[in-house]
């Protein structure tokens, strides 16, 4: 005779974390509001700020720990961790933010996270998403989050990764492949063109502020591109931030809760 559970099994969740350097502090506050909600989160992917909060998340289970993490990380702090200057293909090493949070990591290796969990880079040389699923936590963030020009390509295997942003800036085919049944993208890059920061008088545009808004448009398309296959998408509207709200970035982690809340029922009816 058969037996039937009384608990009705819920399709799996895929959380896909965009790139967006410290805006991605939003990403605390999104997976809190599904974590209070008991909500689960069975896959993550991540790129670049994706990739650092995603697997510090994966790695314990929990949120509060990764919030714990950032607004207890002072402006001291942050100094030293970003001054390691080399001057070369990039203005920073990154060696010291790494050693800082693999010890906060206790060493930890993707492949053992709790949450299953991937991060994305890209290849220097062939300009491919690179999907990293082994290996040094830290390192994985580190290389996920190599800004050009702001850091060196970080080496893994044989291969120079840059930021994952440059190629699947919110990793939504990763986390499906996973086994995600129903995929929450997080787009942080979608503030760029949002109503109220449209150029208001084209013809009027100075060739410098076009030149400017280049790159905010290639980031605008390739991540509405990337969450085309999303169920559900979450675009905060946050502008552009400095490296400094990376120290005590408690009003964006609120700003994250805010967003989450807006799509709870939605998340909540689609993996029913």
């Amino acid at each position: 005779m058969k037996q039937f559970s009384i608990f009705k099994k819920h399709k799996k969740l895929g959380l896909a974390l965009g790139s967006g350097g410290a805006k991605g502090l939003v990403h605390i506050g999104i997976i809190k509001v599904l974590e209070e909600n008991d909500i689960k989160i069975d896959y993550i992917a991540g790129t670049s700020i994706g990739s650092l909060v995603g697997g510090m998340y994966a790695h314990f289970g929990k949120i509060s720990p990764v919030e714990e993490f950032f607004m207890n990380l002072g402006y001291k702090t942050l100094l030293g961790l970003f001054s390691d200057p080399v001057m070369r293909s990039g203005l920073l090493k990154g060696e010291k933010l790494v050693k800082y949070l693999d010890d906060f990591l206790g060493g930890a290796k993707i492949e053992d996270t709790i949450v299953p969990f991937k991060a994305v880079a890209t290849d220097m040389v062939t300009a491919d998403p690179v999907v990293l699923s082994k290996g040094n936590l830290a390192e994985a963030a580190r290389a996920s989050g190599s800004v050009p020009i702001a850091f060196t390509p970080y080496k893994i295997g044989n291969k120079f990764l840059v930021d994952g942003g440059l190629s699947l800036s919110v990793p939504v085919s990763v986390v499906k492949e996973m086994g995600a049944q129903v995929v929450l993208a997080v787009n942080l890059d979608s503030v760029f063109f949002a109503p109220k920061n449209r150029v208001k008088n084209p013809a009027k545009i100075h060739a410098i502020s076009f030149i400017n808004e280049i790159p905010d448009m290639l980031r605008y398309n390739l991540a509405a591109e990337n969450c085309r296959n999303a169920d559900i998408v979450i675009e905060p509207k946050i502008p552009d931030v400095g490296w400094e709200k990376f120290a005590k970035g408690g009003d964006l982690i609120k700003a994250g809760e805010r967003e989450a809340r807006k799509v709870l029922q939605e998340i909540k009816k689609a993996i029913r």
